[in-house]
């Protein structure tokens, strides 16, 4: 698989495209690529803006609580589920 990295510099926008064949890399070096990603993402954070079906969606899910038909767990406890789950 194929995935194409679009980078804009400069005031004029232009795009410089970096071919990467996603497949071939590492477990490592996908993580390696996850975390570089994320870091230049959020540097940025005030420009990103969740759609509109993100607020939905968690709106959803506070009234689901609130009304009882979910319930919570705290972050540790949900953790140790997680892990459990996918060992």
């Amino acid at each position: 698989m194929w995935y194409s990295i679009v980078d804009r510099r400069g005031k004029d926008n232009a795009v410089e495209r970096v071919h990467l064949s996603v497949s071939r890399l590492s477990l490592a070096q996908k993580l390696d690529l996850m975390e570089t990603l994320w870091a230049a993402l959020s540097r940025d954070d005030n420009k990103l803006e969740s759609p509109a079906w993100h607020k939905t969606v968690l709106e959803d899910r506070e009234d689901a609580f609130k009304a009882g038909r979910v319930s919570g767990s705290d972050w540790e406890e949900a953790k140790k589920r997680i892990r459990k789950n996918v060992s």
